[in-house]
């Protein structure tokens, strides 16, 4: 069971560590870098982690300690000829990651579409009936790609000041929509990691490199097991 004071606190602290969605409209925002002309294209099919600071890697020196760079290792070492993206933005909410999903998916052939979001709508006390509809539609457009990716979800919970009633609601989401549109479910990112104080920074919150490292032994099985089935179809 989830402990709901280290609910409580990821919320809290969001406040100040997770801030508020990016004034640029980021489906405008073109790649941070670009091939050089003498370089050849990285044509791997992606791996697109479309999250809050939870996934950038908010607070950590180097991105390389998030855990989709971690990922990132453990494909490479199990030969998987896939490239992980991290669409990680800090404070983004729901409807942000919606307005992103056009550019996100536009960024190459994606394997597999890990979708963790829902913090920053619980933070703001929103509908978790909105949430879904947002959730819906974000698989709903990864959905038209053709072949379509496979599609993961990562459950959150809300804080429990909100009430049994809402926090229940937003908890349902998660595993509604995943079942809805196929995709597999992991049950809360940070299991066995929120509330741990060494494994998050200062702010109680956002994990420290070790946190990330839990975080990507919990995701990794559901993460291969889709690719497993991207390599059989």
């Amino acid at each position: 069971m989830i402990h709901r004071y280290a609910v409580a606190a990821l919320f809290v602290s969001c406040l100040s560590g997770c801030g508020s969605e990016p004034k640029a409209e980021p489906a405008e925002t073109p790649p941070a870098s670009q091939p050089s002309e003498t370089a050849p294209a990285d044509s791997r099919p992606l791996v697109v982690f479309l999250g809050t600071s939870l996934t950038a890697g908010q607070g950590l020196r180097d991105p390389s300690f998030a855990y989709p760079a971690l990922v990132q290792e453990r494909l490479d070492s199990a030969g998987l000829k896939f490239r992980v993206v991290n669409a990680g933005i800090s404070g983004e909410t729901s409807a942000g990651a919606l307005r992103r999903i056009d550019w996100v998916m536009g960024q190459g052939t994606v394997a597999v579409l890990f979708l963790e979001t829902g913090a920053n709508d619980g933070l703001r006390g929103q509908d978790p009936d909105t949430l879904r509809a947002n959730i819906d539609a974000i698989l709903q457009r990864a959905q038209r790609q053709v072949p379509p990716p496979r599609l993961i979800v990562a459950g959150m919970e809300a804080p429990p000041n909100l009430g049994t009633q809402y926090t229940e609601r937003f908890r349902g989401v998660f595993p509604a929509a995943a079942t809805a549109h196929g995709a597999a479910l992991v049950p809360f990112l940070l299991q066995g990691v929120a509330g741990v104080p060494e494994l998050n920074q200062a702010d109680g919150i956002h994990p420290t490199p070790e946190g990330h490292r839990r975080i990507a032994e919990l995701v990794w099985a559901t993460v291969l097991e889709a690719l497993r089935a991207v390599e059989r179809n």
